[in-house]
């Protein structure tokens, strides 16, 4: 049996101390990893009012005696760990022993618990960290903490909290990552008296879990991995390119069951799409990696979301490579097979080591080949009847720098020729510089104009961006955006920025409310405007594919000419 005690001096001083409680979320946060750490199966989670006025958290795991009720409630107390060897080893998911002296210091906290030794249950409450004597309780075994009026004592801080809305969707959000960490416990939440999620515990089959919180859509997109070598361990499921995203939402990645944000870790994924996703998009997955706990850190950051791995390299090469297996091997799949090779024959009759493919024809986008010049060049090539004698001179001078188009490659460039020869220009990178300078002058004059839809668009979307579109309609309008809430998980778009009012509505308005929540919206408007106007540029300029007319192309080298930075 393992007792809760308190770290003796020299341990706490090894440990980074933990920050405080910021918000609901935080809490919450802290009650799930104690309920996993005590080997509960089955946790249930009530929240009132975003969890600012109730933040409940029932389980059933091992509970905790009589004797160590209150002392649960003090700093640097836990049954953890109890050594500077246990710390450098640590597998549970806390172990500085202050998240419940936290939350107890700045709200109304009742701890009730039944030890699985014990007749009956017992319970202690902390009003502002003041503790009252155990006295009995009824509860089956496991234990029960209830966190009332968050702040309540700390009035400066408590007005720093966002609306109900926004501190629920961030509570959902730690919910959710908990939920995705252990698909052997069962989860419940609810708030204000309405049933948001119940999953069923699931030991079999995690993919079923992951499928229940991030979608079937997400389920379908994406593909099984589980490899290992040299003592780690990477599994889970990882979105293929078709399911991407304009954020990075759907991102869950667990280093022994614990959720991390781990620069080394993202590095070694983005890697592995390098190759199969554009660079404004962000893939999707939700991937575990098992390690021995002896050769990772989990005590470098004061909220624990980020580690550091002893050999740092290994499981960055690692993680690369089994992702980028487990894309490749799927991606293969879907390829056209190729045509049949013409293998070269030597003259003794045996193969050579090597075969012939035909290349495939580039699809040229112009008709009437034989035609083409006099079609583009035939009135410059006319030289004027009053110099007759130098046409060449003439026909150069009035070619502009981005010569006249000649077809499109591939969907995707814009092949021209000038007075000096070819140019390929990549025209979704080119339209991209154009709107992105037309959108900059716009803000700068402070005339970003809307134009309003014939149909409003509605698209799903999860709590905070509805809250961030609620609470931010001044900022949208700032952007020549329209976006209003219809119900607490849908959104409607009403207008666009006019000089983007071919884009995707959608995606647009995904992007810009991802760029408000991430970062703020007077960050937004001011240091990180650049970032927000570039990512609007990318959604109204042309798309790769689309085939443009030779007029069209000729346009776009025109207005490219005339644009500042346009070859960047």
């Amino acid at each position: 049996m393992t007792f809760i005690h308190l770290l003796p001096d020299h341990l706490i001083n090894q440990i980074a101390a933990g920050e405080v409680v910021e918000r609901p979320a935080s809490a919450l946060k802290e009650l799930l990893e104690n309920s996993l750490d005590a080997g509960a199966t089955d946790i249930s989670v009530i929240l009132n009012k975003g969890g600012i006025q109730k933040i409940r958290v029932s389980d059933n795991g091992a509970g905790i005696a009589k004797g160590e009720l209150s002392l649960a409630l003090e700093r640097h107390a836990t049954s953890k760990i109890a050594s500077l060897d246990e710390l450098e080893r640590v597998a549970s998911l806390g172990f500085r022993g202050e998240a419940l002296a936290s939350i107890a210091a700045v709200s109304q906290l009742t701890l009730s618990s039944r030890h699985a030794s014990g007749v009956h249950a017992w319970r202690v409450a902390a009003d502002g960290g003041q503790l009252s004597p155990p006295e009995p309780a009824a509860q089956e075994q496991g234990t029960t903490i209830e966190v009332r009026e968050l702040y309540y004592n700390t009035p400066a801080r408590r007005k720093f909290l966002k609306s109900e809305a926004t501190e629920f969707g961030h509570c959902e959000d730690a919910f959710k990552r908990l939920a995705l960490s252990r698909a052997d416990v069962g989860f419940s939440l609810q708030h204000n008296e309405r049933v948001c999620w119940r999953l069923a515990a699931i030991a079999e089959s995690p993919q079923q879990r992951i499928a229940a919180v991030l979608g079937e859509d997400f389920a379908r997109s994406s593909v099984m991995l589980d490899e290992s070598a040299a003592g780690l361990r990477l599994w889970g499921m990882a979105g293929l390119p078709t399911y991407s995203r304009g954020s990075r939402d759907a991102q869950y990645f667990y280093v022994n069951g614990r959720f991390v944000r781990d620069k080394l870790i993202m590095h070694a994924v983005r890697q592995a799409y390098h190759d199969v996703l554009h660079l404004d998009r962000h893939p999707g997955f939700v991937l575990y990696l098992e390690l021995d706990p002896a050769s990772i850190d989990v005590n470098v950051h004061p909220t624990k979301i980020e580690v550091r791995f002893r050999d740092s390299q290994a499981v960055h090469r690692f993680v690369f490579h089994a992702l980028n297996k487990a894309l490749a091997s799927t991606l293969q799949q879907s390829v056209v097979p190729p045509q049949p090779s013409l293998a070269a024959t030597s003259s003794t009759g045996g193969a050579p080591d090597f075969e012939y493919r035909h290349q495939q024809a580039i699809p040229l986008g112009v008709t009437e080949r034989s035609q083409l010049y006099q079609t583009l060049f035939g009135q410059l090539a006319k030289p004027p009847l009053s110099n007759q004698d130098a046409p060449v001179a003439s026909v150069e001078e009035e070619i502009p720098p981005l010569g006249f188009a000649l077809a499109q490659l591939h969907g995707i460039y814009i092949l021209a020729q000038n007075r000096f020869g070819l140019v390929v220009v990549d025209m979704h990178a080119g339209h991209e510089r154009v709107v992105y300078e037309k959108l900059k002058r716009a803000m700068d004059n402070r005339a970003l104009a809307s134009q309003p839809l014939l149909i409003p668009v509605s698209f799903p979307a999860d709590r905070l961006d509805v809250t961030v579109a609620e609470e931010n309609g001044e900022v949208l309008s700032q952007l020549g955006l329209d976006v209003v809430p219809l119900s607490p998980t849908t959104l409607a778009v009403r207008a666009v920025p006019l000089l983007l009012k071919g884009a995707d509505v959608v995606l647009l308005a995904r992007d810009v409310l991802r760029e408000i929540r991430e970062f703020g919206a007077s960050r937004a408007l001011t240091e990180r405007s650049n970032e927000l106007l570039a990512s609007m540029a990318c959604h109204g300029s042309v798309r790769a594919n689309r085939s443009l007319s030779i007029v069209e192309m000729n346009a776009l080298l025109r207005e490219m000419e005339a644009t500042e930075r346009a070859g960047q």
